[in-house]
């Protein structure tokens, strides 16, 4: 994980010197210190996937290219078997399997997001990103904030909502929790 995310770091650094854009400029478009984009461009800090969506964004690129380095090439089906799909590891209590990494053009980016129950109790860590975001719990008791307002969600239950807001999630009852995230 720790390659990948050196990697990732790198070409966010690369995009934005080639750019031509200070750090300063840059961290204050995406509204975050300095510091922590440095840190972010130096794989020292775990990067939040709402932040690597921004950064796609910001360059009008996949996000499935600043993940792996290459731009996805299908524009007229892409099929991911089963497990198969781009593993996204970025931080400790969740996994982001990307399910249409190799499409072009995507008009949302489906995933299937797993949560790992948390023994320590750690404050949830919240993130933002532009656009809307549609959950739909798979498997487990999944807890989401947004913008303040807890929802409990069981198997079978969604949200939808706006992801500008600040949003977390946390599995509950001391188990995983899968659900299928779709980030239009």
């Amino acid at each position: 994980m720790y390659e990948q995310i050196q990697l990732i770091a790198g070409r966010i650094k690369e995009l934005r010197e080639i750019a031509g854009i200070s750090a300063e400029s840059f961290a204050s478009e995406l509204n975050i210190e300095t510091e922590l984009l440095l840190n972010y461009e130096s794989g020292k800090t775990d990067i939040p996937v709402g932040f690597l969506y921004k950064v796609a964004h910001r360059f009008s690129m996949e996000l499935s290219a600043l993940l792996r380095g290459d731009e996805p090439k299908l524009h007229v089906y892409t099929v991911v078997r089963k497990g198969k799909g781009l593993n996204v590891d970025r931080r400790k209590q969740y996994k982001y399997e990307n399910l249409a990494y190799n499409f072009i053009h995507k008009k949302a980016e489906p995933f299937i997001v797993t949560v790992t129950p948390d023994p320590e109790n750690l404050p949830l860590e919240f993130n933002s990103h532009p656009g809307q975001e549609f959950n739909y719990v798979l498997e487990g008791t999944l807890m989401i904030v947004v913008d303040g307002h807890e929802i409990i969600l069981n198997e079978g239950d969604s949200v939808y909502f706006d992801s500008g807001y600040q949003h977390a999630m946390k599995a509950l009852n001391n188990q995983q929790s899968r659900f299928l995230a779709f980030i239009v």
